[in-house]
């Protein structure tokens, strides 16, 4: 099957007014797992840009929602209760961005669609996906409620089994699933943690 950038959910994504055709991976997801619960909760969307998991997002949780997006790109989209932060994760004091943006933690929902640069080399990409996965389950520990749920995109390696076991520390059950969206050719793969203990 050849690569074709402009698939069918790259043309629904554009038909439908999303940034990006990733929309329909967390679609999937929640459609399995029912991690969003309906209006009035609050996300966290870890690598947000261009924007479209923040669009699903804001859309699901209605006006009384809000979703904070971090991204080291920029998020072009407009969201009426979405608030997004171009910055470096590792660089921020989340505590003092929430207070400066009005977000009250614990959050419903945090999810990361964090993807390192790649370089090609492959063991150097799944060693970074696997360090931002990290990265967002520490952030998850520290300011998801009880009971919320946790999503996070992995590129499938042998650190997978280790990351699955670290989220069930945390978490009542840990779910793995590659979407249908998801390209053919693609290693990435979604953890899901629900339940937060």
């Amino acid at each position: 099957m050849t690569y074709n950038p402009r698939d069918s959910y790259f043309r629904k994504a554009k038909e439908e007014g999303f940034a990006a055709r990733s929309v329909f991976k967390l679609e999937e997801i929640d459609k399995k797992y029912k991690i969003f619960k309906g209006s009035g909760q609050t996300v966290l969307d870890l690598g947000a840009s261009p924007g479209s998991w923040s669009q699903y997002a804001s859309k699901v949780v209605g006006a009384k929602g809000r979703v904070l997006g971090v991204d080291l790109s920029p998020v072009t989209v407009k969201l009426p209760n979405a608030v997004f932060i171009q910055a470096d994760l590792r660089d921020l004091n989340l505590e003092e961005i929430f207070t400066e943006h009005g977000f009250h933690p614990p959050f419903d929902i945090v999810m990361s669609d964090m993807a390192p640069k790649t370089t090609g080399i492959r063991m150097t990409d799944q060693a970074r996906s696997m360090e931002l996965c990290e990265l967002a389950l520490d952030v998850a520990r520290k300011f998801l409620r009880k009971d919320g749920h946790f999503v996070c995109k992995l590129f499938h390696s042998d650190d997978f089994a280790k990351l699955r076991e670290e989220i069930k520390k945390s978490f009542a059950k840990c779910e793995v699933m590659k979407p249908d969206s998801t390209r053919k050719i693609s290693k990435e793969i979604f953890l899901i943690g629900l339940n937060k203990k």
